[in-house]
């Protein structure tokens, strides 16, 4: 969950790994660090605590220079957000630098046996041992022989990282060799991107994409070689891997604020567009079903399905629970949703015909790689649902669908929600018909969902309403969600949108579910927001409604009808558009957002970057 970047070329490195670690910032920013090979050909280090700003003010105070180095922007898992934990960090004599990604399992092993040699460890991190060994591997006696620092460092790296258990994405530094970073990958991003006179190493493409479209991303088990002009990848037993240079299709301005107090907020306000951009062109009217290639699965696969088994995490995991309903409803397959964290850790039954589905925004989330590994090696057909192309999960998959909601920046994801659940509307729209779904049935919602971004729209251009309703709110400790049906993972969404970023203890559930104790803590000083849409369920949501107000509870009501009962019951109530039943939930999401949006900016927090979180969680 931190960030890499390297960089080797003809200009100063400095301001150049500044510039992508702020790119990269909401990957971490506990601390931050950089290192460089100076003109005098020794590695200077600068690293601080606090945001990236923080060190780009040591910086200035105490220059370096030199046109290489690697930098790194901190999310604590070993060890306090402390200077001397803060990356980069280097073996006993200073001559290897290293940045880190990821956790170390075995860490406290190596260490124990590196302190039995006589080296001394000033950090509380895992990620020292991994300079300390390639140190070791580098100066020991039989590597000494070799008159090319090179190939003794090409050594060191490759005995090093078999020797490491757990995740790593790393770049390493020696100051007998100023022209060449090495990176390695382990269940961690990192990406090569080829410049003119310069070369990039990062955990994100976005760190570098000001200067090169072209990327190569690793595979796990992978080492990279690179200096100004040339790169060489091999696998962690030194044997040669020939790999594809992709070209990257989005623009730098995509990643920008573009006049929006905040990232969030932008992709808030994207949601139109996102949405739009997952289903167009996958829509075929006269064929009443979606065009889904990237699944290849053929009818007969469609038709053999007994079982649909959906893993994720956060946010994902509540976009597949919106799926779960949909197709379900739709197509008659019996889905399952399981927490991705979870999934390998008991012994998951997946049977010839289970289809295995993985969402994930960043398509690197640890937990989901994991579980993706492990219904493979169970004999699943896996395909993936996620957003950053190239990336480890879709390039892992048996097949998949991009939901190209473009760069998401925010930590808390909020246009890629919307563009999964448009993703899973249109799997259950392509099982369905395979299925036996009525062409009328099919392209009613494939209609719908083509008016759904004006819906949106109309939602955003009313945000001033909701903001007035959320600071009525900003004082609130405790927050209930309540749903019904599709609602409820919706409710799911609203309050883990709302503890992310203002930090208030929100919780959500089935609405029927808060009379078998939640509804124990309602008073007058409790919020509870209540999702209730015009459906066959609304009078059981009013009901429900009406139990929070005679405990004297405090009630926002979003809705799409207008009821006499329900303004009477609430407190506040937020009207949106109509859309057909499918669609309520993406639409549904959109007032959450903005809730909770408004509120945590009431409240003074970091919307961008939350405390004690980072955007990809590449770490269990």
């Amino acid at each position: 969950m931190c960030g890499i970047i390297g960089y080797i070329g003809k200009n100063d490195a400095a301001p150049i790994l500044i510039e992508g670690l702020k790119r990269l910032e909401y990957r971490g920013y506990d601390s931050a660090g950089i290192a460089t090979i100076s003109d005098s050909g020794k590695i200077e280090i600068r690293k601080q605590t606090g945001k990236i700003v923080e060190l780009e003010k040591v910086i200035n105070q105490f220059p370096v220079n030199g046109n290489i180095g690697i930098a790194h922007t901190r999310w604590a898992t070993h060890g306090a957000a402390t200077l001397t934990n803060a990356h980069p960090h280097v073996g006993q004599t200073g001559k290897i630098a290293i940045v880190h990604n990821g956790i170390i399992e075995n860490y406290a092993t190596l260490k124990k046996h590196l302190e039995n040699e006589g080296r001394k460890f000033i950090t509380e991190t895992d990620s020292e041992v991994i300079a300390h060994l390639i140190e070791r591997h580098y100066l020991n006696d039989e590597n000494k022989d070799s008159n090319n620092p090179l190939a003794r460092l090409e050594k060191a790296v490759s005995d090093t990282v078999k020797m490491l258990e757990g995740t790593f994405g790393i770049a390493v530094l020696c100051d007998d060799i100023p022209d060449t970073i090495i990176g390695a990958r382990k269940g961690s991003p990192l990406v090569l991107g080829i410049g003119r006179d310069a070369m990039f190493i990062a955990s994100d493409i976005n760190a570098f994409v000001t200067y090169t479209k072209q990327v190569i991303y690793l595979d796990d088990n992978e080492i990279v070689t690179i200096n100004r002009d040339t790169y060489q990848t091999k696998t962690f037993e030194r044997a040669p891997v020939s790999k594809d240079i992709e070209e990257i299709s989005w623009d730098i301005d995509e990643i920008g604020r573009a006049g929006y107090d905040h990232f969030m907020l932008k992709e808030i306000c994207e949601q139109p567009d996102s949405v739009r951009n997952a289903f167009i062109g996958r829509m075929l009217h006269e064929q009443a079903t979606a065009k889904l290639g990237g699944l290849k699965l053929s009818n007969k696969d469609i038709l053999n399905i007994d079982r649909i088994l959906i893993t994720a995490c956060g946010t994902a995991l509540h976009a597949g629970m919106v799926g779960k309903y949909i197709i379900e409803q739709l197509s008659g397959i019996p889905v399952e949703v399981d927490f991705a964290s979870e999934f390998r850790y008991r012994n998951p039954i997946i049977r010839p015909n289970t289809l295995v589905l993985t969402i994930s925004q960043s398509g690197e989330t640890a937990d989901t790689l994991a579980a993706l590994r492990e219904a493979k090696q169970k004999g699943a057909t896996v395909m993936g649902i996620c957003n950053v192309v190239g990336s480890t999960i879709a390039r892992e998959c048996d097949g998949g669908v991009y939901v190209h909601a473009g760069p998401e920046i925010g930590v808390a994801s909020t246009k890629a929600f919307t563009s999964q659940v448009t993703v899973m509307i249109l799997l259950a729209i392509y099982f369905a018909r395979v299925r036996g779904l009525s062409r009328d049935t099919a392209n009613e919602i494939m209609k719908a969902l083509e008016k759904l971004p004006d819906a949106i729209q109309s939602v955003l251009d009313s945000r001033d309403s909701i903001k007035k309703v959320a600071e009525k709110y900003v004082d609130t400790q405790h927050a209930f969600f309540m749903g019904r049906n599709d609602q409820y993972p919706v409710a799911l969404e609203g309050a883990l949108k709302l503890k992310e970023i203002s930090y208030i203890d929100a919780n959500g559930y089935p609405a029927a579910e808060m009379k078998h104790g939640p509804i124990a803590l309602i008073d007058e000083q409790h919020l509870t927001v209540a999702l209730a849409p015009d459906s066959p369920l609304i009078e059981k949501m009013i009901a429900n409604i009406q139990e929070i107000q005679a405990r004297k509870g405090k009630i926002v009501t979003v809705t799409d009808i207008k009821n006499q009962m329900i303004e009477k019951l609430s407190d506040d109530v937020i009207l949106i558009p109509k859309v057909h039943p499918a669609l309520k939930p993406i639409l549904m999401a959109i007032p959450m957002q903005l809730f909770a949006y408004y509120i945590a900016v009431a409240r003074e927090c970091d919307v961008d970057q939350p405390r004690n979180l980072a955007k990809s969680v590449t770490v269990e």
